[in-house]
């Protein structure tokens, strides 16, 4: 840069606008009124034509009329590599411990969930450009297309954080960012009893089910820990066994020696390539599985899951989107439709394939828990399946349902 930047009101000095700037990039780690001066400086080393070094953002600093001190630098420096690496504003909210997902809704609107539920986050963007910028920079790091040709995308990251993003000219208040970070750690059920997310007494039933290899799928709403429990649940299956976990998006961990994980695949630019769920369940079979593990039933796949459970496939397991137990055999009969099972012929398969539906929620105060086990029981005139409650888990109190001796002869056999 060979002359000086200019401020909206004036030349910057360290006695106008640029002592303000240094001291909020100082204290703030570069964020409000100072993003300007990041621009700024952002711009200065576009000018460069090659990669940039400390020594240049510092001359540039300079040239600003900043007062260059090591803090103003590094802060400088580690803002730069937000925007141009890492989640820019995002950043430090994604490598927070405790955080499980980041939403916003527009520039203004950034939410956080650290496990009791949505709250705000207090972070904003400057307007909806930088938003979108932001979404573009995502999809790019990972080879996916993200214009008004194609306005929405569902990514993986490399650190494996989910991420979902749609272009503001399809949603108000302006673009969508959902990001899912993984969990940092592998959770057991003693961990999940620590937290008060199930008792000790449910904690024992459902390694005696994992152990029995009964088939079961979790439900519960988005965001209510399906994958974490279930993440759990597959740490207790025998060390020797082999498991093969089929995803749309890498989420599952579990903490076993013998995991094979198949990660379903978009198609590219061209619209080819992709491989789905159902390609990767029947690829599964031919593995030599212990366990199939599908890790979110979300469509025609199901039937494929259907009938590797009911041929020799035992104690397989998955998740499944259902807002209670009692409704799952309704929400599997429309999965079922799009694998073209009709109903009766979904419901004589789910009869003989699983056994048990663990239903996951949130308590009074926001916390994931199991709520309660149901079996799923073919009603003997209709043929229909039916989720009837098993075990009720609340406030600290076990309740045994009208299913609950149907449970227990199943575990004992």
């Amino acid at each position: 840069m060979t002359g000086r930047a200019t401020h909206p009101s004036g030349p910057l000095s360290p006695r106008s606008g640029a002592a303000v700037d240094r001291v909020e990039i100082e204290r703030n780690g570069v964020e409000s009124g100072a993003d300007r001066v990041v621009g700024e400086v952002r711009a200065g080393l576009a000018d460069l034509g090659r990669s940039y070094t400390p020594l240049d953002v510092a001359r540039i600093l300079h040239d600003l009329g900043h007062p260059v001190t090591d803090a103003l630098v590094r802060a400088t420096l580690e803002a730069l590599r937000r925007d141009s690496l890492g989640a820019g504003p995002l950043d430090d909210l994604l490598h927070e411990d405790g955080v499980t997902d980041i939403v916003v809704n527009g520039p203004r609107q950034v939410f956080v969930d650290r496990g009791a539920g949505l709250e705000p986050a207090g972070v904003r963007f400057a307007d909806d450009a930088e938003v979108r910028r932001l979404a573009m920079r995502l999809a790019a790091g990972v080879g996916r297309r993200l214009d008004e040709g194609s306005p929405y995308v569902d990514a993986r990251l490399p650190d494996g954080t989910r991420v979902h993003a749609i272009l503001g000219s399809l949603a108000t208040p302006g673009t969508c960012l959902s990001l899912r970070r993984p969990a940092r750690r592998r959770l057991r059920l003693d961990d999940l009893v620590a937290a008060g997310s199930i008792p000790p007494a449910g904690a024992d039933l459902l390694r005696q089910l994992v152990a029995r290899r009964l088939a079961f799928l979790v439900s519960g709403g988005t965001g209510s820990g399906k994958t974490t429990i279930l993440g759990a649940l597959l740490a207790c299956v025998d060390p020797a066994e082999r498991l093969v976990i089929i995803e749309d998006s890498r989420e599952l961990d579990p903490d076993h020696p013998h995991v094979v994980r198949l990660e379903a695949r978009h198609a590219n630019a061209e619209g080819a390539g992709a491989v789905t769920l159902t390609d990767l369940v029947r690829q599964s079979l031919r593995m030599r599985p212990d366990r199939v593990v599908l890790g979110e039933v979300r469509g025609g796949e199901l039937s494929d899951l259907l009938t590797a459970l009911n041929t020799g496939h035992e104690g397989g397991c998955g998740t499944v989107h259902a807002n209670s137990a009692a409704a799952v055999p309704a929400r599997l009969e429309a999965l079922g439709a799009l694998g073209g099972l009709g109903r009766t012929a979904l419901h004589a398969q789910v009869a003989a394939a699983l056994d048990v539906v663990i239903h996951l929620g949130r308590d009074a105060a926001g916390r994931r828990v199991v709520k309660e086990l149901h079996m799923l029981v073919p009603d003997p005139l209709s043929g229909l399946v039916c989720s009837i409650p098993a075990v009720t888990f609340e406030a600290g109190r076990t309740a045994v349902g009208p299913a609950g001796p149907d449970l227990e002869r199943r575990l004992d056999r």
